[in-house]
C-alpha cells in the first residue's frame, strides 16, 4: 500500500511539472491563459468505518483550473490588433468547417485572398477564422444579437474603393472609403459565459464551449457584463514567470520527496527480506 501511495504522489508531481513547464512554455503566448492542478486526497473507508481508523491512501489530480485573470496589454500599433480590458471573448467562426472559437487572442487582419474572389475582406485571425461581429445600421445601432462575420465591402454605395478601417473602444467596426466616407459596417460581438471555467482548450488560445461552460451570450463592447476594446493593442499572456519559478520548485521537491518515500519503502522491504533469508 504504501509504494501506491508514493507512487500517486509522484504521478500527481508529474501533472503538476507538466502543467507548469506548459504555463512556461507559453509565458508569450498572445491571449494565453495559466492553468492550475487542484489534487484531492483519497482515503480507505466504508460508511460503516470508525472515523478514527479511517487511513489515507495517496492522492489524485481533482481538477486543472484555467486562471481568467487580465494579462497585460502590449501596444502594437496595428488598427486591427485588439485587447479587451474587462470580461468577454472574442468570437471567431472556421470558413471551412464553421466550427465556432472563442479567444482572448485579438491580433487580426484582413483576408485578401477573398477580396480577389468576391470583391469583399473578411476579418481573420492567424488561422483564417472570420471575427464574429453584431449586425448593425450605419450609425452603428445594433439590429440583431446573432453575430456574423464581419464582412469589409471592398466599395462604399457611392462605388468608392476600399481605403482602411478601424475599431472603436465600443466594438464599432468602421470601413472608409476615397471619397472620405466612412460606414459603420457592424459592431465586434464580446461572448460571455455563466462558467468560463468549463471552456475546452483546443490550441492556438481558442476555447470551445461546453456542457460546463454552458452557452455563449453575446453583447457588444463596452456594455453591460463585456468589457471595452482597445484598438493597436494585444493581451499578453497572463503568467507571471516569477511565480512559476517558485511553483517548479515546489513540485521538483514533491517530486523528489515523492521518489525518496518510494526508496525508503525498498529498503525497508528489503531489509524485511533479508531478516527472513
Amino acid at each position: 500500500m504504501s509504494y501506491a501511495i508514493s507512487l500517486s504522489g509522484l504521478q500527481n508531481a508529474q501533472t503538476d511539472l507538466s502543467v507548469i513547464g506548459n504555463n512556461i512554455a507559453n509565458a508569450n503566448t498572445t491571449g494565453f491563459k495559466e492553468s492550475n492542478v487542484q489534487f484531492a486526497n483519497l482515503v480507505a473507508a466504508s460508511a460503516y468505518s470508525n472515523p478514527k481508523d479511517i487511513q489515507g491512501i495517496g492522492s489524485t489530480v481533482s481538477a486543472i483550473d484555467q486562471n481568467f485573470s487580465q494579462g497585460p496589454i502590449n501596444q502594437t500599433g496595428s488598427a486591427l490588433d485588439l485587447a479587451i480590458t474587462g470580461d468577454g471573448f472574442f468570437t471567431v467562426t472556421s470558413p471551412i468547417t464553421t466550427q465556432t472559437y472563442y479567444t482572448r487572442n485579438g491580433n487580426f487582419s484582413l483576408d485578401s485572398t477573398t477580396a480577389a474572389t468576391s470583391g469583399n475582406s473578411y476579418i481573420v485571425d492567424s488561422n483564417g477564422n472570420r471575427l464574429q461581429a453584431l449586425p448593425t445600421s450605419a450609425t452603428g445601432t445594433v439590429t440583431s444579437t446573432t453575430p456574423t462575420d464581419a464582412t469589409v465591402p471592398a466599395t462604399d454605395a457611392a462605388g468608392s474603393a476600399f481605403s482602411g478601417v478601424t475599431i472603436a473602444a465600443n466594438g464599432n467596426i468602421s470601413a472608409s472609403y476615397a471619397d472620405g466616407s466612412n460606414t459603420v459596417i457592424g459592431k465586434v460581438a464580446l461572448a460571455a459565459f455563466a462558467a468560463p471555467e468549463g471552456l475546452k482548450q483546443v490550441g492556438s488560445a481558442d476555447y470551445t464551449a461546453t456542457g460546463l461552460s454552458g452557452t455563449a451570450t453575446f453583447g457588444a463592447p463596452n456594455s453591460g457584463q463585456y468589457g471595452s476594446l482597445l484598438s493597436g493593442s494585444l493581451e499578453a499572456s497572463n503568467v507571471d514567470l516569477s511565480s512559476e519559478m517558485v511553483n517548479l520548485i515546489t513540485a521538483q521537491q514533491y517530486f523528489q520527496a515523492n521518489a525518496k518515500a518510494i526508496d525508503t519503502n525498498t529498503t525497508v522491504s528489503e531489509a524485511i527480506i533479508n531478516l527472513h533469508s
